[in-house]
């Protein structure tokens, strides 16, 4: 069997299509690392799926999505940007998403951790101290379904804070008020353009200093920071840098290889990764790997999905959402690839045929005839058969 691609040249061409891996789910907990997989949500496919409206979600596809990574051992970093935080799930949508994703980690004995925001108040400029309540608001609500805070990047505090001492400022507030201790979210404006400039500096050496004086100043309020910087060298720096109470989960979804394995020194970083959500399987199998003391299995599995992951979330990376859903239709954990806010129109045929041959490539596909079969309804869909195309 073949799969139809599209090439450089927008010519049509084919491939084989190869069987999936036999990987195995865990019979224990997975032991050398931690591992969060940044879960999508999935639309109703009869509500108002269009920029503006608010999200309604097929709930049932959503939780079950987070039940099948469960199963392969992740932990779910929920409620975050892969699940469009401020890209169309809107306040009312996330509060419900948090309560249900947190009811069935409850069920599945699993961790789930969610995002913590300023993103309810819908005002495009707010004081530092209407951001800190903000946080708080949310914070609370986190903490009241029993799940790990991740305190996120806030737009409102990138456009409100002066300089890195307002950051120290919020922060210390909101670490006062943590139950337990939360993990700090680093995004960098590949991810969102409006982070530009966050912890007070477009230095990021600069901006390193003032969150580690953060968690310094509380560091038995924080497990941990997500750095998504895509910057290996960077995380690898502000890495050193922690307190050992404090956990590096990278967020780089171009050199998780690297940064996951212990390098000579024998630091690592553990993973809350969007890139997870669609390659669960794949990771577990080579965290497994690792907990059966082989690298090189390790990097043999998970190596191959890097050029899968560079691709997901290639320029503009903001988009990588689109890239998720696409995968997880493919794979045939949802309907349609249909997005909150029609999101799913956002990459292009070209760019999802590169996403298909590389799934392909690196037993990224979970049932390859489901894939093979909706890749050419697609491709149908829009008009595109036969052996070429122009």
């Amino acid at each position: 069997m073949n799969l139809t691609l599209i090439g450089q040249d927008r010519r049509l061409t084919a491939a084989p299509l190869l069987s999936a891996p036999a990987f195995q789910r865990p019979s224990a907990p997975l032991a050398s690392r931690t591992l969060y997989a940044a879960a999508h949500v999935v639309p109703d496919p009869l509500s108002e799926t269009v920029p503006g409206e608010p999200a309604e979600l097929d709930w049932e596809a959503t939780l079950n999505y987070r039940r099948q990574i469960y199963s392969w051992g992740l932990g779910v970093a929920d409620a975050m940007d892969t699940a469009q935080r401020n890209m169309g799930l809107d306040a009312a949508a996330t509060r419900e998403l948090i309560a249900r994703s947190a009811e069935v980690a409850r069920e599945e004995n699993a961790s789930v951790a969610v995002g913590v925001n300023t993103d309810a108040r819908t005002e495009s400029e707010l004081s530092l101290a209407e951001v800190t309540t903000a946080y708080l608001d949310q914070l609370a609500f986190a903490q009241e379904h029993q799940t790990v805070p991740v305190v996120m990047a806030s737009r409102h505090l990138a456009k409100a804070a002066k300089d890195a001492q307002d950051y120290k400022n919020v922060y210390a507030e909101v670490l006062s008020h943590a139950d337990t201790p939360v993990i700090i979210h680093w995004l960098g404006e590949a991810f969102d353009p409006q982070l530009r400039g966050y912890f007070g500096s477009t230095d990021w050496r600069q901006a390193a200093d003032t969150l580690i004086s953060i968690i310094e100043a509380a560091p038995e309020k924080v497990a941990g920071v997500k750095m998504s910087l895509l910057d290996a060298e960077a995380e690898k720096t502000v890495r050193a840098r922690l307190p050992e109470s404090a956990t590096m989960f990278t967020g780089d979804d171009f050199n998780y290889v690297d940064l996951i394995e212990a390098d000579s020194d024998g630091q690592y970083s553990d993973a809350l990764l969007g890139a997870f959500s669609v390659l669960a399987p794949s990771a577990s199998a080579a965290i497994q790997a690792l907990d059966q003391n082989s690298p090189e299995l390790y990097r043999q599995i998970l190596m191959p999905t890097q050029a899968l992951s560079r691709q997901v979330f290639a320029s503009p990376t903001f988009y990588y959402k689109t890239g998720v859903a696409f995968l997880s239709w493919l794979n045939g954990h949802q309907a349609s690839p249909a997005m909150v806010a029609g999101l799913h129109a956002a990459r292009s045929l070209p760019h999802l045929s590169r996403i298909v041959e590389l799934a392909n490539d690196c037993g990224g596909l979970e049932a390859p005839e489901t894939a093979q079969t909706r890749w050419h309804q697609l491709l149908a869909l829009h008009g595109i058969g036969g052996t070429s195309w122009h």
